[in-house]
């Protein structure tokens, strides 16, 4: 969960090519996204991070990952327990695109629940975006096959 959430938030203002085919390059330079050894990164780690030319090199996110790791690791019961708490009721199957929502009441809920907690770029839609890529909501539009399959 820490890594969707991660992404997430480098992907934030991006196209989603572009993060996943960096993914293993993030996944390298954010060790595996283990939790306690990210959350020990330091202004070393940053300025390695910000010459690393296979991830997205923006200071803010990478700084962001560093705090949403240290936060993470403070919550009781871990982070993927914490973000399923929010986990939305099932949406009725909408028939075109465009209803198609990008937030929801529990999207706005946890993303004002995470940063009381010292979490950052954990915006509402970046929440309900990951909810979406993790199965916790499925808002494909009626008769696309994807809905079908997780049904």
């Amino acid at each position: 969960m820490f890594e969707r959430l991660t992404l997430e938030a480098f992907q934030s203002g991006l196209s989603w090519l572009i993060i996943l085919r960096k993914r293993p390059a993030f996944r390298a330079a954010f060790a595996d996204f283990d939790l306690p050894t990210v959350a020990g990164y330091g202004e070393k780690d940053v300025t390695r991070l910000l010459a690393d030319a296979g991830i997205v090199r923006n200071r803010a996110k990478i700084e962001a990952a560093i705090a949403n790791a240290r936060a993470a690791l403070a919550l009781p019961g871990g982070l993927a327990s914490h973000i399923r708490q929010f986990t939305p009721e099932p949406v009725p199957a909408s028939t075109k695109f465009g209803e198609i929502r990008s937030t929801a009441p529990e999207s706005i809920a946890l993303a004002k629940d995470l940063r009381k907690r010292g979490f950052t770029f954990v915006g509402p839609t970046t929440l309900y975006a990951l909810m979406q890529a993790t199965g916790m909501v499925n808002d494909h539009v009626a008769g696309c096959w994807a809905r079908d399959a997780a049904n």
